[in-house]
């Protein structure tokens, strides 16, 4: 059984409060909910948020909507994720990110198919090189490997971006990926800055009326009809965070 582990906190640098941002009536956080709920090989959802006060309105919002939650470390998302795990004594995590309101539940079920089918201990849509949208990026992986990973991990960026040191060590873990058939890496679909927000709530407008879960297909068809959608915030550099992990990057105990 795989279930869904979705990081979120308000305190985000970039766009304050984000997953608390309204498309179509509800939060961005219940809109991701909804859609990786949508994935026939995710079984259950939880949202690790942190054990700071500024959170309490997430705690709130899945305590109102009945959606299981754990708090823990603001910064260490390795030690949350794998404290979040633990305590609901899980086998196989999907990890999903809070700011990706347009995660596909399809491309949630390659990726689970292939983890499954492979018995890998990791398995992504993203690593080592992407090939689907940034918003998009899926990745799964065993509670033996996170627990491995939260043994021996030291670098400040593993710890703050829960997976690097799973697929930076593939000698260590067996890890397998889930490629596009044609490249749409330079798209970007996730929320981090208000240009995002600005097109995520169109594509939402056009395509999201009664509650639909639509797919990337149906995206990539709204943007040959819209192309100027396409590029409105594809200046923003993919993964600028961890990025910015790494130029700060130290060795801190565990």
């Amino acid at each position: 059984m795989i279930t869904a582990i979705i990081q979120a906190r308000t305190s985000s640098s970039r766009l304050p409060g984000k997953v608390l941002l309204k498309l179509n009536g509800q939060t961005v956080l219940e809109q991701v909910v909804r859609r990786v709920k949508k994935s026939k090989l995710i079984k259950d959802v939880i949202i690790a948020t942190t054990t700071d006060k500024s959170d309490n309105k997430i705690v709130k919002l899945c305590k109102n909507k009945k959606i299981k939650f754990f708090r823990g470390d603001m910064n260490n998302v390795l030690d949350r994720y794998y404290q979040t795990a633990k305590k609901f004594n899980l086998k196989h995590i999907c990890r999903v990110t809070s700011d990706c309101p347009l995660i596909d539940p399809d491309v949630i079920d390659l990726v689970a198919k292939k983890y499954l089918k492979t018995r890998a201990q990791y398995a992504s849509s993203s690593r080592p090189k992407p090939t689907y949208p940034d918003g998009l990026d899926t990745e799964i992986f065993s509670f033996k490997a996170l627990t491995r990973a939260w043994q021996e991990a030291q670098l400040l960026s593993e710890k703050e971006h829960v997976t690097p040191y799973i697929w930076k060590n593939p000698k260590k873990f067996k890890s397998v990926m889930v490629k596009n058939k044609k490249d749409l890496s330079a798209l970007r679909w996730t929320l981090d800055e208000k240009i995002d927000f600005v097109l995520i709530k169109e594509i939402y407008r056009k395509l999201g009326k009664n509650n639909k879960i639509f797919l990337m297909a149906d995206i990539l068809n709204l943007l040959k009809k819209r192309p100027e959608l396409s590029t409105m915030n594809t200046s923003i550099k993919r993964n600028a965070g961890y990025f910015k992990s790494l130029k700060e990057d130290k060795r801190i105990s565990k």
